[in-house]
């Protein structure tokens, strides 16, 4: 897009006009003979035939136009740029052990693991953190980063929808998974530390034990949220009459209440997907984006050009006025 930096100096436009009529005319009564008189009207027509008067004026009224355009800054600006803003450092930590495989959530009226659950609203939440570097660490027998820290979030959505069961093992490793996410948020600012930690069982893997990775966190800095999935208990019809099933029964809530407190986060339940919607919203309001989204425009000066017009105006002006005098 094509514009004007500075457009109010095109006000200067109008200056030689008024120069011209507020400048004193002198005149005299006196008169002076000159015997050679008919040489200076021999050159003055030699004058006109090289450069008329009114052309003169018309060019010297041009390359004055030329320098005020080159005084107004014309620039061509080109198309947005988007910019990383400081934000926070976010590493999600997503179970992917065989239990997350249990059918116990609802989604859009249909019944869908626990795993397509988190995908659907954790990745809705990776979206909204605009200005954040956010990573994933997916963990099951072991702990490994899918996606390092990044303000590419559309790759972070996309990986974790590329996630599934199983991958990293049938068992639970949160110890690991705390200790991983610590070694790639401290290189980062201590002030934007954030862990989000999501499991639906306890820890049954790992070499790492997960209140001794908690403590760890919190010497560094490390804020972690803690959150349990698993459905409510039902009442299921059985050979001798109605039995309570626990589809969380390996979840260790005392565990994931103890390395939110240890490191001054917070533990959260979800029994459904509307409950999972508000824990990530609370999160939002928890750990708000510091950064808003700003872009830059490149912007390329051209005042070069109207400048080197009204020079090469008066060279052939100089020139003129120069062959007038030979």
């Amino acid at each position: 897009m094509f514009e004007f930096a500075w457009p109010w100096v095109f006000i200067l436009v109008l200056l030689p006009i008024v120069a011209h009529y507020l400048s004193p005319v002198q005149r005299s009564e006196a008169a002076l003979n000159v015997p050679f008189l008919h040489l200076f009207e021999r050159e003055s027509a030699q004058v006109q035939r090289l450069l008329p008067t009114s052309k003169w004026l018309w060019l010297g009224l041009f390359a004055w136009l030329c320098v005020v355009m080159a005084a107004a800054r014309p620039q061509w600006l080109g198309d947005p740029i988007a910019l990383p803003t400081t934000g926070r450092d976010l590493m999600m930590a997503v179970d992917i052990s065989g239990s997350m495989e249990e059918d116990d959530f609802v989604w859009e009226g249909k019944a869908v693991t626990r795993l397509a659950a988190v995908k659907q609203v954790a990745g809705e939440f990776i979206q909204t953190r605009v200005g954040d570097r956010i990573g994933l660490i997916l963990f099951g027998d072991r702990a490994y980063v899918q996606v390092p820290l990044s303000f590419d979030r559309d790759t972070v959505r996309h990986f974790l929808d590329e996630s599934a069961v199983g991958l990293a093992g049938k068992a639970t490793s949160l110890g690991d998974a705390i200790g991983l996410a610590i070694k790639r948020l401290r290189e980062r600012p201590q002030n934007a530390r954030v862990l989000v930690l999501l499991t639906d069982g306890r820890n049954t893997a790992g070499e790492v034990d997960p209140l001794q990775a908690a403590k760890v966190a919190a010497e560094e800095n490390v804020r972690i949220y803690t959150i349990g999935v698993g459905g409510h208990p039902q009442q299921v019809r059985g050979l001798f009459g109605f039995q309570t099933i626990n589809p969380s029964r390996d979840l260790d809530e005392r565990l994931l209440e103890d390395i939110a407190q240890t490191t001054e986060g917070r533990y959260f339940r979800a029994h459904d997907v509307e409950e999972l919607q508000k824990i990530y919203a609370v999160l939002d309001q928890y750990e708000p984006t510091l950064g808003a989204h700003k872009t830059y425009r490149p912007v390329k000066e051209l005042y070069s050009w109207p400048l080197a017009l009204a020079l090469l105006v008066a060279m052939v002006l100089m020139g003129a006025k120069g062959r007038s005098y030979l």
